[in-house]
């Protein structure tokens, strides 16, 4: 059949067979119109055919996805940078790319972490990076310190123990957060910190309210673990940002306006570079955000005996905080300054003790103190018997989650009706062709031996389909079925 391929305005016809491949074609494409593809470490060059409104993946054939004789299948040539480096989260599992150019290899250990907080939600303080060879990376060194070049994979871990706790934060369940807190309270009064930064960067309101109700401030900074109150000298900038920040940062604008409504002076909180949160919000280009926080600076706050507008509020506030600063110094003056860690503590020291970040899962024990109550109920038990419960295996779940990322076309699954089981038979359509009916079953049984299921089989067929949106419902679905009865011929 022959089939036309259009370039930048230009046509060029294709004599081709209706179970040719699309990596096929591009190959037939690329001698037609003599295309030279630059692939080095920086620039990928790519082809990329597009033919119904679907990008066409190299795996699939020409007649399953229904391009016909005169079909017209678009061309253009795509350029992709590649990352410069990576980094595995071992907290969720994941790779992160770092995108940018060369230079980026030339920073310092600190603008890497930012840019992995911005990445993962997690606050800098509550992670490290090092090398795969396991040489831990410092704030204060340059990544040319430790030889890293292009494509390195460097490794994220966190504190021994709280790998679950973050899992937690990211996905908002706020009961299990509150079963996953320390019994010391300093430990406990930094994670409930590093819950709502995570909170405020992924949008979880009834977590971040929560948290709102046990006392955090929305304005307060994440600061360090309490085993390095320390060595704040050499801490990262970013210990003093806000959750109000990150907020602004993430464009969460009902995480704004629930911090905002408890604390008014929130507003005025500024980060280490000294940024309120409407300049964050307007240096982010996030236009909702940045019209509420103005609008919100522009009001008038009413107080039992006046109305001040929201500026001189601020200000005045602003006054009183310095005051008592100033009394708490004066008080301090011949007795030395507070110290927040306390004779006894753990204290942490670069370079000379074991550090306690390498991301190792936490022991299950059910707690009874700090106000934490487990919904266990009692049993007779011999005493040789513990309980032990399951823990998380989120395996399962990756590996769907994976395998529906390659098809790299629709964010969202075809969703399939619930199955209603009935006992009752079903009438028998005259009309019904007999194939059907055996390509039906022996999708079912396929399937089995694939790993998936019927409607899972379907779904997956039927999502695929979703992604010629220049196509009719109708034929969605015959491409659907042409992709479903090849997979199971090339399973049987």
């Amino acid at each position: 059949m022959r089939i036309f391929v259009c370039y930048e305005g230009f046509s060029e016809p294709f004599d081709v067979d209706a179970d040719l491949t699309v990596e096929a074609l591009k190959r037939m494409v690329k001698d037609a119109f003599l295309v030279q593809l630059s692939d080095d470490k920086q620039i990928q060059q790519y082809l990329h055919l597009t033919y119904g409104g679907a990008t066409l993946q190299d795996s699939w054939a020409l007649c399953d996805i229904g391009v016909r004789r005169g079909s017209i299948i678009q061309f253009q040539i795509k350029s992709e940078q590649r990352p410069v480096m990576f980094v595995l989260n071992t907290v969720m599992g994941e790779t992160l790319p770092i995108t940018g150019n060369r230079s980026l290899l030339h920073t310092s250990v600190a603008n890497l972490k930012t840019v992995v907080s911005a990445l993962s939600g997690l606050p800098v303080s509550a992670f490290r990076l090092s090398t795969p060879a396991g040489v831990q990376l410092y704030d204060c060194n340059w990544l040319q310190d430790y030889s890293i070049g292009m494509g390195t994979v460097l490794h994220l871990d966190t504190w021994d123990g709280w790998v679950e706790f973050l899992q937690c934060c990211l996905h908002g369940h706020r009961h299990a957060v509150q079963s996953y807190l320390s019994d010391e309270k300093p430990v406990r009064r930094f994670q409930l910190r590093v819950a709502l930064f995570i909170a405020a960067w992924a949008g979880h309101l009834d977590l971040a309210a929560w948290l709102l109700e046990c006392g955090v401030h929305a304005g307060e900074p994440v600061r360090v673990h309490p085993y390095r109150e320390w060595c704040q000298q050499t801490s990262h900038q970013d210990i003093g940002k806000c959750p109000i920040h990150v907020a602004a940062e993430s464009n969460q604008l009902l995480i704004l306006k629930l911090f905002i409504t408890r604390n008014p002076m929130s507003l005025a909180c500024r980060d280490p570079g000294g940024r309120d949160p409407l300049k964050i919000a307007i240096q982010h280009g996030h236009r909702d955000c940045a019209r509420y926080l103005a609008n919100k600076m522009c009001s008038v706050i009413c107080l039992p005996n006046m109305s001040l507008p929201m500026r001189v509020y601020l200000q005045v506030k602003h006054w009183v905080r310095l005051g008592k600063k100033r009394a708490a110094s004066n008080r301090c003056r011949y007795t030395g300054a507070p110290l927040i860690a306390q004779l006894g503590n753990t204290l942490l020291v670069d370079g000379f003790n074991q550090p306690k970040m390498f991301s190792k899962s936490r022991k299950v024990k059910t707690k009874s103190k700090g106000g934490i109550k487990t919904n266990v109920q009692k049993k007779d038990m011999s005493k040789s018997e513990t309980l032990c419960l399951p823990t998380l295996q989120p395996a399962k779940s990756e590996t769907k989650k994976k395998d529906w990322k390659k098809v790299g076309i629709c964010k969202d699954k075809f969703v399939l009706p619930p199955v209603y089981k009935e006992n009752t038979p079903r009438p028998v359509f005259v009309g019904a062709s007999p194939k059907s009916f055996h390509s039906l079953h022996a999708s079912q049984g396929s399937s089995h031996h694939s790993g998936q299921t019927a409607r899972e089989n379907a779904a997956y067929c039927l999502t695929i389909a979703r992604a010629f949106t220049e196509k009719t419902w109708l034929k969605q679905l015959n491409i659907a079925r042409a992709l479903v009865r090849k997979r199971v011929h090339s399973l049987t």
